[in-house]
């Protein structure tokens, strides 16, 4: 998998990164997901210099210029609910994209810190011979990205995958490593160290679904 780290170079996008991390700034929730919104729109336009291009004739009112544009068949596809302003972000970029929506989501069967990620909902069109684009704000543990991965296995075989996070732990990025196709891109702002005893980030952001749509009760 090729590991793409925005952060890396300095840019705007640390403002967007430090806000959401901020508990006194992230707790508005509009600015919280408009931030995760930007980053998308970000972190889509590094993704497109990685896509193919040909050369298209365009006609303006004084005469013809010639501008490679990206050919790709694409699908955007979200990990409900916190992936959605991420995937607004990718899709004010990639207007054109097809659209896919799956739910993931940690469950508790024992009541304690144990938990696994069950896939309940999935609205998606063929993946077959298109370039996929997977979106969820953090990557914790990996396992969420790997089982809706084979969950869409059923909808066909992408030729491309691209996986967008913010916020990303080093554990998670190694279990994505072993399950993803050598040829993958993950696209990730940030990248913290460590994962708690929960198996959240740290120093991460906390929750990105309730800090963009509230609490949640659990199930």
């Amino acid at each position: 998998m090729h590991v793409h780290h925005l952060l890396e170079k300095n840019s705007i996008a640390n403002t967007f990164v430090a806000q959401l991390r901020n508990v006194n700034i992230q707790t508005d929730r509009l600015r919280f997901r408009r931030n995760i919104e930007r980053l998308g729109e970000i972190l889509g336009y590094e993704l497109s210099k990685h896509l193919n291009f040909q050369e298209e004739e365009i006609q303006t009112p004084l005469g013809k210029a010639n501008v490679p544009l990206h050919k790709e068949e694409l699908v955007i596809c979200s990990i409900l609910r916190a992936g959605l302003p991420l995937h607004t972000g990718l899709l004010n970029y990639f207007d054109a994209a097809d659209n896919s929506f799956i739910s993931a989501y940690r469950h508790h069967p024992n009541d304690d810190e144990e938990f696994e990620i069950l896939v309940e909902y999935l609205a998606s069109p063929s993946l077959e011979g298109k370039t996929l684009i997977l979106a969820d704000p953090m990557l914790a543990t990996g396992r969420s990205f790997v089982n809706v991965l084979q969950a869409l296995e059923k909808m066909g075989k992408p030729k491309q995958i691209h996986l967008v996070s913010v916020i990303a732990a080093r554990e998670g990025i190694e279990y994505l490593e072993k399950s993803f196709p050598e040829n993958s891109h993950l696209w990730v702002a940030t990248i913290d160290e460590n994962l708690d005893e929960k198996g959240y980030i740290v120093p991460g952001l906390g929750d990105a679904g309730d800090l963009c749509f509230g609490s949640k009760k659990q199930h």
